[in-house]
């Protein structure tokens, strides 16, 4: 039995994998559980769902509250950024399921890898911010990173038993998000309901924004840098709005593999858990007949600017990726709360990268604090230029 500790099990990604630990019972158990901890309620329901040695709330003015919701004996309670970081490391598990939302997720991530854990990474943030330094840690442990987004793990899929220095491109596909046929006139008034109204994937609200922008597939372009050791300008995106090929590898002789598959988040989830191996899946099942024509396409670009800035971010020096995820999400978050439009995301993190101090990044501490920096610059650019937070 493997035994899994899951980071942002309140997130969609961490209630799937909830899910699929309730249907092999006999082949998982829940080690760790950690989230935000802003419904406490929900995370007291999932403590006595899975039952974990220990839990972690990001939030740790609700820790007491929690407590008080768990019946005796109630698992270890730990709080706050270091309680993630010992949640991580020191309870023992198979596995860490990575998927806190955003940088957040940075430190924990880093911790089961130095703690030698094998680690399905659903928070793309971590690769993005520190790639380098992630991926150098998991080499020196000896430590599996295996992908959980379905771009990646389609990818995953098309290299193995191949070698990667046959590989001559990555082709990433993005669905093109809710307005990939709205006019570019019309994104200056669109609504954050509008946003949310992702045409395939349900996701939480973050994501769901960045899918949008395009800038989802940006980070994505990155974390596929690091994750499988190729150039940048390996990586491509083409868009592709049945969403049904994950994604594609292109080898040297002009071979194209593809993972193709019905949009269900389980099926990359329950790869990374049980990989190298398989378990039948009590999902839909893909009809090539029923699905008709598969397109695809260039994003656009000029439409799109979040996409390019996330490219433009790749080739500069190691800390315009930090700057860039940032400002996104504190960009994003601000949308959100409608305190912006939708396009001023885009400026925001422009302004961000083309401000920052540029640098190269040697340590996990020194992503943190120009994270931290970059969150108050743009935070204080969105109070001077929109007001501040109404209370």
């Amino acid at each position: 039995m493997k035994s899994i500790t899951l980071l942002g099990a309140t997130g969609s990604i961490g209630l799937r994998t909830l899910d699929l630990v309730s249907s092999f019972p006999e082949e998982f158990s829940v080690a760790g559980l950690a989230a935000r901890g802003w419904s406490v309620e929900r995370v007291a329901g999932l403590c006595k769902r899975g039952a974990p040695r220990a839990g972690a709330l990001l939030d740790a003015d609700s820790r007491d509250q929690l407590a008080r919701l768990l019946p005796a004996p109630r698992p270890e309670l730990l709080a706050g950024p270091d309680g993630l970081v010992a949640l991580a490391r020191d309870v023992k598990a198979d596995i860490v399921v990575s998927a806190l939302v955003g940088g957040a997720g940075l430190l924990p991530t880093m911790a089961a890898i130095q703690a030698g854990r094998t680690v399905a990474l659903a928070n793309k943030e971590t690769l993005v911010m520190a790639g380098r330094l992630m991926t150098a840690a998991a080499r020196a442990r000896g430590v599996k990173l295996l992908p959980v987004d379905s771009e990646h793990s389609a990818v995953f899929q098309c290299l193995s038993g191949h070698s990667r220095a046959d590989v001559h491109r990555i082709l990433l596909t993005a669905s093109g998000g809710p307005f990939r046929e709205t006019p570019k006139a019309r994104l200056a008034t669109v609504t954050v309901e509008d946003a949310l109204q992702h045409p395939t994937w349900k996701m939480g609200a973050k994501i769901t924004i960045d899918s949008a922008t395009l800038m989802n597939k940006g980070l994505e372009v990155i974390e596929a840098r690091w994750l499988f050791d190729v150039a940048s300008d390996q990586v491509q995106v083409v868009v592709h709005p049945q969403s049904i090929v994950h994604s594609m590898v292109e080898y040297i002789d002009g071979c194209v593999i593809a993972q193709l598959g019905v949009a269900d988040m389980g099926v990359p989830i329950l790869y990374a858990l049980t990989y190298p191996e398989r378990r039948p899946m009590p999902t839909a099942r893909l009809d090539l007949v029923r699905a008709g024509q598969l397109t695809f396409y260039e994003p656009d670009l000029d439409k799109f600017p979040c996409l390019r800035l996330a490219r433009a971010a790749l080739g500069s020096v190691s800390s315009a990726p930090v700057v860039l995820n940032a400002a996104n999400e504190i960009a994003v978050a601000a949308f959100l709360d409608r305190r912006i439009g939708f396009n001023a995301i885009a400026e925001l993190i422009e302004e961000a990268l083309g401000a920052s101090r540029a640098g190269d990044l040697g340590s996990i501490e020194a992503c943190v604090a120009v994270d931290a920096d970059t969150r108050r610059s743009v935070q204080r650019a969105i109070e001077n230029r929109y007001g501040a937070r109404s209370s």
